[in-house]
Order: structure tokens, then C-alpha cells, then sequence
């Protein structure tokens, strides 16, 4: 059977191959513990989760506009604002279920075959998945362990030029955890001015910061907001992975013509689940400071257990929930090593190279989980080193 050029590429997330051997090894009855899915351990607040069912029982079950219904925009709008110090118009904000529709359908509305698309290393698989959808050139900009794994900007300044259309950010990382600093940012910046060029900022987990850090965004710096897409969402922050809820927010006539895209594809987010995302965010917020405030004693956990461990060498993450140790020094590939703790530890994990060729002498650990499962998944680890 043959397919068109733009799928054949595609391939599974590392992530969910991982869980299908993970699973199956569960079925055969060994028991697993999970530290490759980038999922929070807490269910959905219950006050959200209350919110939802109450809009089902009251008929909230219809179609609404294909870029969200106004009451959720408008309060997206306020809080993305007030959290950035920016002015947001609801007209710039698009609803859709789960973050991925505000990073594939803006890439297919500006990005043309054979331009170039500069995007982090390692990163989200779908980013390059993403761009040679839309036809465009992926350029892989090296993330460096010795910059906090922040962009190198020296290769950034060399891969960067006139054929360059949308520069992909993601602030605090998925794999690494890394917070793009400020100075990084206006370099960044400077050169997409120059250039004339489009930046996407994947900002979904840009509450999950630690040790009194903040992730700055690109998009309120002079001259940024007119050129940026910023990417967010409920999944994380407020433990709603399964309600599929996120958003984009960007300007008035990209956000236009990605609500078209919406309309001829998805149609639109599903009714209860947005009125859910209105309460998450007016709703109290203490909650979510808990759980940061946890994921923080769970990452100091984490990456103490992991310098601990032989050829092991970890960087406490600024934010997100993983935790990214470089192994080198187990002479090891990242893929042998993650093999070798899943089949004879019971401890499933990502190897680095599953977000790129610069993810190779890496491994990704997800510690939203327990310190109990987090410590027993270290010494399992130790006695197979």
C-alpha cells in the first residue's frame, strides 16, 4: 500500500512504545514502575472536575464555534495576560482539544514546502513531525547541558537566514526541564526581527517552575507579539491530560485562518470540556501551587537518587516534571541503557536519542509520580548498574 510523501515519515512517540512494552510486560505479570509517561499523578481538581459534569447535566453538549466558545476565550485572554504582563484580545485566542492543534495547524498556515523551520534538540517529537508535515525543512538547534540546556546560540546565529520561516520554542522543556533565560530570549528575538520570522513558544508548562524561577515569554518582548504564537494548555497545570483542552493565542489574522483549519478538520472543542477550562481558571489556585510545590520535593528526590547512581550525571530541571541525566559515563547508548532498565528492572523510562540526535547519552525520567516509587525505581536501577 502506498502513501503520500508527507506521512511517511511519521512514526509512534518514544513515549508510547515505551508503554506498549511496558504494558506487556505487565500482562506477563513483572511488575513496572512508570517513568516514561508525561503525565500528572494527581486526578483532575475536584472543583473543575465538578464543573464539567454539571455543564453534561445541563445540556452543555453541543457544538460551539470551531475556535472556542467566547465566555472561555475571554477568560483565557485575562489570565495568559495578566500572567505575561501583556493585553490579550479574546479575538487573538484559539480554543482546541489539546495543545498539538495550536502547534500543527499554525505551522500548515504559514509555512510553505522547502522553507526552513528552526526547532529545539533535543525536543517534542512532534515538532519535526510537525514541520515536514507543512512540507517545510526541519533545522535542529542543539539544546547544551552547559547552558542549562537552553538554545546554542552560536549554532541558532549560524543556522538561522533568509530562508528561515518560523523558529520553534519550549520554555520550560520537554525532555530537559530547561528554562530559556531572558538574555537567550532577546538574542532570539533580535534575530527573528532581523529576519522577519515567525516564533512559536510551547509554553505548556510554563507554571511548573521551581525555586522561586519564572518562565519569561518571548511573546512580551518589543516587537515579539506580532510575530508569536504561544501554545498553552490545561493538561499539565491543572492534571486535565484526558480532557483535551488547550490553546494558542496569536495574532487576529493567523488566528483566523488556524479557527478555519479547526472548522474543516476537528469542528470543534467539545462543549462541557471548555466550561470545565472557565473554572480551572477562575476557580481557586492553590492546588496547582501544591502540586509544584510537590513535583519540587519530588524532582530534589529524583535527581539526588540519580547522581547517586554509577556513570550517572543529573542537572536539577528549572521546570516541568523530568528529570534529564546525562549518562555517558556508563558507556552505554541511551537506547541499550533504557532497554536494560525496563526488561531486568521493571523501570520503564525514555531514552534521550527518542527526542533527537542531541537526546543521544541521555535518558528522560517523568517524576510526577510518588517519592516512593521514584525511590524504589532508583534502587532497582542501581542494582542493575
Amino acid at each position: 500500500m502506498s502513501f503520500s510523501r508527507r506521512t511517511t515519515h511519521l512514526k509512534p512517540e518514544g513515549a508510547y512504545a515505551v508503554l506498549a512494552r511496558a504494558n506487556q510486560l505487565e500482562a506477563e505479570g513483572k511488575d513496572i514502575l512508570h517513568l516514561e509517561i508525561g503525565q500528572p499523578d494527581y486526578e483532575t481538581f475536584p472543583n473543575v472536575s465538578l464543573a464539567g459534569i454539571r455543564a453534561i447535566t445541563q445540556g452543555k453538549t453541543r457544538y460551539t464555534a470551531p475556535d472556542g466558545m467566547p465566555a472561555l476565550k475571554e477568560v483565557i485572554a485575562r489570565d495568559a495576560g495578566a500572567r505575561r504582563g501583556m493585553q490579550i484580545d479574546p479575538d487573538e485566542v484559539v480554543v482546541s482539544p489539546g495543545g498539538k492543534p495550536n502547534l500543527f495547524f499554525p505551522t500548515l498556515a504559514l509555512v510553505e514546502p522547502g522553507d526552513e523551520v528552526l526547532y529545539p534538540d533535543p525536543g517534542f517529537p512532534t515538532y519535526e513531525a510537525m514541520i515536514r508535515v507543512a512540507g517545510g525543512v526541519p533545522v535542529a538547534v542543539p539544546l547544551r547541558e552547559g547552558n542549562r540546556f537552553s538554545f546554542d546560540l552560536a549554532a541558532f546565529d549560524r543556522l538561522i537566514n533568509e530562508r528561515t520561516r518560523l523558529i520553534i520554542l519550549n520554555s520550560p522543556g520537554n525532555p530537559t526541564g530547561g528554562v530559556i533565560p531572558l538574555t537567550d530570549l532577546e538574542h532570539i528575538a533580535a534575530q527573528a526581527r532581523r529576519y522577519d520570522v515567525w516564533v512559536m513558544s510551547d509554553e505548556l508548562y510554563a507554571r511548573i517552575v521551581y525555586d522561586d524561577l519564572s518562565a519569561p515569554s518571548i511573546a512580551t518582548l518589543p516587537g515579539m507579539k506580532e510575530r508569536t504564537i504561544i501554545v498553552d494548555g490545561f493538561s499539565k497545570t491543572y492534571s486535565m491530560t484526558g480532557w483535551r483542552l488547550g490553546f494558542g493565542i496569536m495574532p487576529r489574522a493567523l488566528a483566523e485562518r488556524v479557527g478555519l483549519l479547526l472548522t474543516h478538520s476537528i469542528g470543534s472543542t467539545a462543549h462541557f470540556t471548555q466550561f470545565a477550562g472557565v473554572e480551572a481558571l477562575t476557580g481557586p489556585q492553590e492546588m496547582v501551587n501544591a502540586m509544584v510545590a510537590e513535583y519540587q520535593r519530588r524532582r530534589d528526590a529524583m535527581v539526588d537518587g540519580l547522581n547517586s547512581l554509577p556513570g550517572f550525571s543529573c542537572q536539577k530541571p528549572q521546570g516541568a516534571f523530568y528529570a534529564f541525566p546525562n549518562i555517558t559515563g556508563t558507556g552505554m547508548t541511551s537506547e541499550a541503557l533504557a532497554a536494560l532498565f525496563l526488561e531486568k528492572a521493571g523501570v520503564a523510562l525514555l531514552p534521550g536519542s527518542a527526542f533527537g540526535e542531541h537526546g543521544e547519552g541521555y535518558l528522560r525520567l517523568s517524576y510526577a509520580t510518588s517519592i516512593q516509587t521514584i525511590e524504589k525505581a532508583i534502587e532497582r536501577m542501581r542494582a542493575v548498574l
